[in-house]
């Protein structure tokens, strides 16, 4: 009796994640990886940390590498190699082996697409000049900061403002000193964020020394001898002598669409709970990926490291012949710049606006620990409720050190189905140096409760 043939698009969270839990329950069954890229199991989410120098060398960020997973796992994963064509009908993939060029077609008995996400990138004149970089892979995370290395830029110009934006111009101001420019067609920084709360993100930029330049859009670069000297915009023209492009993500679906597999929102590949596809022999997992967002219930779409591995673990299992669901997200993530901490989860006002919602909001500014307390931060807490229900929606916090994880408490609320009241009733740690008898996310619960009516 022929081996099962289980064939993996995509060698990152979701691709491996999904590979152990397969192999955990199908000893026997032949599991092949095919990765376009030259590492496996990286974290994706270190390569800002690596560019700017506090993560080295590169292969800290390394999980397990393809030999690994063979000699420990017998997984046989092929870098380097990337897929072309997909037919699910006919259980057969087309790779491209990006090495020499020579192209093959694999068959399988079942097919995981985990081929994550890629950046955007605008079809500007000068893109294509030397200096400038989309941080999607590890590979660029490692050119970025050999062209630090070998060029020592003075000034960066840092394309976008939401996590990698930030990230990015934390990595040039904070840690190597350079001069930078973050630049925003939005009239904000961090669009999953409401505008109050994205203007305390912005103040906090501007109060290192960033020069923030919203509500102007990118048009193009200039370049001599092929390196990146400027930035051009639709305000003028910005200096630079290193340009980071983060201007967010999307799914890697165009072969599964190909294929005839249906599409969600953004394109994503629609995937049910058990990460199953349109096609009874194809599974979709992490960024490529839809899912359903836990508070509005509907079709969602976000490329995180959480998520796709959680994905990853859910499509293993099922596809190991296991049961297991995921009943959805919430988008839950934070970051910092420098000595600010953000975090968000759930529904924003503006989302609970679009859904219909009739809601209610607070916020509340107090600090991190207790106020007398050595190291008290400032910090905001935003909580979003739902009017009549007293439903919690959604939480957003802004604040120093010690705010950012308090987002935690907020998404296990959401996710438990919790109300405001509920949050404020949790019996959460209190001690001086972490927080105050009532926890900031409490105090903001309280806030929101005087306006529904509940305190």
């Amino acid at each position: 009796m022929a081996k099962e043939r289980i064939l993996i698009i995509g060698g990152d969270a979701a691709g491996m994640s999904a590979a152990g839990q397969i192999r955990k329950r199908k000893p026997d069954a032949d599991i092949v990886v095919f990765e376009r890229s030259g590492f496996t199991s990286y974290s994706a989410c270190g390569i800002p940390y690596y560019v700017a120098g506090l993560v080295d060398p590169e292969t800290r960020l390394v999980v397990r590498t393809p030999e690994e997973f063979r000699e420990k796992q017998n997984i046989d994963v092929h870098i380097r190699h990337e897929v072309t064509a997909i037919d699910p009908d006919g259980g057969k993939v087309t790779v491209r082996d990006l090495e020499s060029g020579r192209e093959f077609t694999d068959s399988f008995d079942k097919l995981l697409i985990a081929a994550g996400a890629s950046p955007v990138v605008p079809p500007v004149e000068g893109a294509d000049a030397a200096g400038i970089f989309s941080l999607g892979i590890l590979e660029t995370g490692i050119a970025a900061r050999r062209f630090i290395d070998d060029h020592r830029p003075e000034h960066a110009v840092v394309v976008g403002g939401g996590y990698i934006g930030l990230e990015m111009a934390e990595a040039f101001a904070c840690v190597r000193g350079m001069k930078v420019t973050l630049l925003d067609k939005s009239p904000q920084v961090m669009n999953t964020f409401d505008p109050d709360m994205a203007e305390l993100i912005g103040d906090a930029i501007r109060s290192i020394g960033t020069e923030l330049r919203l509500g102007e859009g990118l048009t193009g670069f200039t370049s001599r001898d092929g390196r990146v000297r400027s930035v051009l915009t639709e305000n003028g023209e910005i200096p630079a002598d290193m340009v980071i492009m983060g201007l967010g993500v999307r799914p890697n679906s165009f072969l599964a669409g190909k294929a005839g597999l249906k599409l969600s929102v953004r394109d994503s590949i629609l995937a049910d709970e058990t990460m199953g596809t349109s096609h009874p022999a194809v599974w979709a997992a992490g960024d490529c990926a839809s899912t359903t967002h836990l508070v509005s219930g509907k079709p969602f779409w976000v490329a995180l490291g959480t998520v796709a591995n959680k994905m990853g673990r859910v499509a293993g299992i099922s596809m190991g012949g296991g049961s297991a669901s995921l009943r959805g997200v919430l988008g839950t993530a934070m970051s910092k710049h420098c000595d600010y901490e953000v975090a968000r989860t759930g529904l924003s006002e503006k989302e609970a606006a679009e859904l219909g919602l009739a809601f209610s909001s607070a916020v509340i500014k107090t600090k991190t620990r207790a106020g007398y307390y050595p190291g008290a931060e400032p910090m905001h807490v935003k909580l979003v409720g739902e009017d009549g229900t007293g439903r919690l929606l959604g939480g957003q916090i802004v604040g120093g050190q010690g705010a950012a994880k308090r987002i935690d408490i907020i998404a296990a609320a959401l996710a438990a189905g919790m109300t405001v009241n509920d949050l404020v009733d949790l019996d959460l740690g209190y001690a001086p140096p972490f927080s105050m008898a009532w926890d900031p996310v409490q105090i903001a619960g309280r806030e929101l409760l005087k306006k529904t009516g509940g305190e």
